[in-house]
């Protein structure tokens, strides 16, 4: 069953397993608050069960570009498209958000994101391979993140 998440009312539906589940509601409402702002476009999850082939995608693009291997419990996921962007998210139980986007007519443009949550540990899969930049949000707090660019197998 799909949420449709709110920016307004955070809420820690689907989140409830994780030790830092207010934080990781802000992160996920702050997603869905850009998106809205951006492209007017409503961001909605579902269980990761639901959203395993999002979940199998993000995890083979992670093995095949970085060997890359998450080790914290997927939570919920979600995937759409704006304008010529497809763009899919994983939200794990220690924290961490993981987004794909792929530009569709732009082999340049398509990267892996990552996002930890305040109060949240960087898993140590991550430690060693990317560096960690900090902003504030008004509804996540302290939000620290990293990416890759995604390249294309020749």
């Amino acid at each position: 069953m799909s949420y449709v998440v709110d920016f307004v009312n955070v809420s820690t539906i689907g989140l409830e397993s994780s030790p830092v589940k207010e934080a990781l509601a802000g992160l996920r409402a702050n997603e869905a608050r850009y998106f809205m702002n951006k492209y007017k476009h409503v961001f909605t999850v579902v269980s990761a069960e639901e959203g395993n082939k999002d979940l199998d995608y993000v995890t083979n693009i992670l093995k095949d570009q970085r060997d890359i291997v998450i080790e914290s419990k997927p939570l919920q996921t979600s995937s759409f498209q704006v304008e010529n962007i497809k763009f899919t998210y994983v939200f794990y139980e220690s924290g961490l958000s993981i987004n794909v986007m792929y530009t569709v007519d732009d082999a340049k443009k398509r990267a892996v994101g990552f996002k930890l949550s305040d109060g949240m540990e960087v898993p140590k899969e991550l430690a060693s391979k990317f560096k960690f930049a900090s902003m504030k949000s008004k509804l996540a707090g302290t939000i620290r993140g990293s990416f890759f660019v995604i390249k294309e197998k020749k």
